[in-house]
């Protein structure tokens, strides 16, 4: 008998799962803005205060394959209602610490974890269960938008704040932001219908395997590998950029508005980035719009060491960057998904994140490094175009495809 029943796509859980990820990530992809003010008004050095949010960069991919699993175990509600609780306590107890340890227990550990349980594994690794194969590249690029918009909302609001008020009322600010997550989980976990073609769409994919059996296989997946290689690389640019633009825009002599809104637009941007690189991911091998984003990464550092320092220079550079930013997640978790099945997405895909912020901690560390001891960072430009062009490479190569394991266990 044919099945002409189509997947229906659940708006009202995407829209939900958006809106989650813009508050954690707006929250937490705004912390680059602290870095002066915290510096000015406690004495703590730059170097110190990149440490502890490379430590923050770490701590946020470790947790997600915790959660990840925890989550494809008993679902997600405890994970997301720790997780709220979490960021809002680090960013509450941030203006209190006046030392380097403190701030790696409240930004760089408490915030960094709290996020980490709201952020794209999870959502994610949730939504993929109700969504059919085809449809999981696009629905992962439009959670992945709201990702984007919340950087581009908190962006100059943060930015105010801390002109307006100061660095500690701002960071209450985004306490109290991280609190209106809790609102969202319930519509999020909420047992609901399942689409009968989804159920058939899912019937064909292998979902029967152990947590430790899938695990085995991924592990012993070049493919999967080479995802974590691409996502390592992508971890180093935008932790850089995310911690040290504003300290790069500084020393051009320009104002603090100048990099609150480059931050804003690169959220801006990102977010037609994301919806860009989930419509292409249905419509092409995504290991192809991997790798066209990350070699554009290294042409456009390339074109801004070479422009002006400008304000105008920033903004359109902040946008053309944007647009990749963190587009490069609906196609890896598209691939991973497609390859593996949505059973323990967000066990997989967490750690491909975990590869991503290992990158991001040497991405925000390492910039702090190189201001301290050559005044500038030019060394860290160069290093980011290198890796650009070895994580275009290393995605050629990639096989989307149902792993042959995966299919001989089925």
């Amino acid at each position: 008998m044919n099945v002409t029943a189509q997947p229906r796509t659940p708006w009202l859980l995407l829209a939900v799962a958006s809106s989650m990820l813009l508050l954690t990530m707006g929250v937490r992809q705004t912390t680059g803005l602290f870095v002066k003010p915290i510096s000015a008004s406690t004495g703590i050095g730059i170097a110190s205060i990149s440490f502890a949010l490379a430590i923050g960069q770490l701590v946020w991919g470790a947790v997600q394959p915790v959660f990840g699993a925890i989550a494809d175990r008993h679902g997600p509600t405890r994970v997301l209602v720790f997780g709220g609780l979490l960021m809002a306590a680090g960013c509450a107890l941030t203006p209190f610490m006046t030392s380097e340890l403190g701030l790696m227990l409240s930004l760089g550990v408490m915030a960094a974890a709290g996020a980490g349980a709201g952020s794209f594994s999870i959502l994610i690794g949730a939504t993929a269960q109700h969504i059919a194969a085809e449809k999981r590249s696009f629905a992962s690029g439009l959670i992945n938008a709201g990702g984007s918009l919340g950087q581009f909302v908190f962006a100059p609001l943060v930015t105010l704040g801390i002109s307006v008020g100061s660095w500690s009322a701002a960071m209450f600010g985004l306490a109290v932001a991280s609190l209106l997550t809790l609102p969202l989980i319930a519509p999020l976990v909420k047992p609901r219908r399942g689409d009968p073609a989804v159920a058939i769409a899912h019937a064909a994919e292998v979902v029967h395997l152990t947590l430790r059996a899938q695990l085995r296989i991924a592990l012993r997946d070049r493919s999967y590998w080479l995802l974590h290689l691409g996502f390592f690389t992508c971890g180093v640019h935008i932790a850089f950029l995310v911690t040290h633009l504003p300290g790069e825009i500084a020393l051009c002599g320009l104002s603090p508005g100048v990099a609150g809104t480059s931050i804003a637009l690169i959220g801006l941007f990102n977010v037609a980035g994301s919806l860009s690189a989930g419509w292409l991911g249905q419509r092409m091998p995504m290991k192809y719009v991997l790798a066209g984003m990350y070699a554009s990464r290294a042409v456009l550092i390339a074109l801004y060491l070479m422009a002006p320092p400008t304000p105008t220079t920033f903004y359109v550079f902040a946008a053309a960057l944007g647009f990749t930013w963190l587009a490069t997640v609906p196609p890896t978790a598209g691939i991973i998904g497609k390859r593996f099945g949505p059973r323990y997405m967000g066990t997989l895909f967490g750690l491909t994140l975990l590869s991503h912020q290992i990158g991001g901690f040497f991405g925000a560390w390492l910039g702090g490094v190189a201001l301290e001891h050559n005044g500038s960072y030019q060394w860290m430009w160069y290093a980011d175009m290198a890796l650009a062009l070895v994580a275009a490479v290393a995605n050629l190569p990639i096989r989307e495809r149902a792993s042959e394991a995966q299919l001989a266990r089925a």
